[in-house]
């Protein structure tokens, strides 16, 4: 009987794991693209769903349900233009306050405040970026809008009720909700997300950038115009855009504050509504294969479209940036 040698017993031992190691690796591949295919196959049923269960609508009013401003139950008329109306308007009200607040907060944190206050002030925008939206809508609804009716909306009135156009946007009956306090609210929900972000974009600017200015005799307000913005400026066009994304599509903390009211003024302080507002508050009223149904998940369609775009345009104005 030949005795086996060391080198025969070692390479059936190697063969067989070399085999594991091919199918661990297989299996770990097909896992990941699982997980990528399980994210396309979401949203395609999102798409499906929307699609499907709004087509009826568009298919009764036609295109003129997103222009149209009637929505009357009992009439069985439904129309997209108030809500698409409230939703841009408070959206574009929020990054208008919350974007320069976001930048001057994010310019103390990393430029001016001490070490001391960095770390803690941080922390505390952090905290609020995790508040839920429906605490906002409270403290909205039971503190921000009677401050807003004694005392913001009648000082605004008076100073910028004169003056054209901008008179008109801000008269009316100081209610406290409305467009405008919306707005607002929104813009104190996304101003710690976008300043989180911001602060991360800003602390990445390679230190030796910031001292080669410095050393030249440069000021705070020089560096940060000519150096920290232009060195991030394609990640705060994606976190402008995400700030965007998310204040298009609250729901809770409009729903306090918004007035919830189907029709649309030229005062800023007037109740209106929202494409997600709308939603939340008329879906439980929306019986099975009802047109208002179909009409509720066709406007949820058009906040999924008007998200899609937004998301577009953030990757086009990246993809600019980074070409030119």
């Amino acid at each position: 009987m030949t005795a086996l040698s060391p080198n025969d017993v070692a390479t059936p031992l190697s063969g067989g794991s070399q085999t594991s190691k091919h199918l661990k690796d297989a299996l770990f591949n097909w896992g990941l693209k699982g997980a990528a295919a399980l994210v396309l196959i979401i949203l395609g049923a999102i798409i499906l769903l929307l699609f499907r269960g709004g087509f009826p609508a568009l298919q009764a009013f036609g295109p003129m349900f997103f222009l149209s401003t009637e929505w009357n139950p009992v009439t069985e008329e439904y129309g997209a233009g108030v809500m698409l109306y409230g939703t841009l308007v408070t959206s574009f009200i929020a990054m208008l306050v919350a974007f320069p607040a976001s930048l001057g907060i994010e310019l103390f944190l990393t430029e001016v405040a001490p070490q001391s206050l960095r770390r803690p002030i941080g922390t505390a925008i952090q905290l609020l970026a995790a508040v839920p939206s429906i605490i906002y809508g409270m403290w909205g609804f039971f503190v921000v809008t009677p401050l807003m009716a004694a005392w913001v909306q009648p000082a605004l009135t008076a100073v910028l009720g004169p003056i054209p156009f901008l008179g008109t946007l801000f008269s009316g009956p100081p209610l406290g909700t409305g467009i405008f306090t919306a707005g607002l609210i929104l813009a104190l929900m996304i101003m710690p997300f976008i300043t989180s972000m911001f602060v991360e974009i800003f602390n990445s600017v390679p230190p030796v950038l910031k001292e080669a200015a410095y050393g030249i005799g440069a000021t705070s307000t020089e560096v940060f115009r000519a150096v920290t913005v232009p060195y991030g400026r394609v990640a705060l066009v994606g976190a402008v855009m995400l700030g965007l994304g998310r204040a298009l599509g609250e729901t809770m903390a409009v729903t306090f504050v918004i007035g919830n009211a189907n029709r649309i003024k030229a005062s800023l302080y007037s109740p209106g509504a929202s494409i997600a507002s709308t939603i939340a508050n008329e879906f439980p009223e929306a019986g099975p294969g009802s047109m208002k149904l179909h009409a509720l998940l066709e406007l949820g369609l058009a906040l999924f479209v008007i998200s899609f775009i937004v998301l577009a345009l953030a990757r086009w104005l990246v993809r600019s940036r980074i070409e030119g």
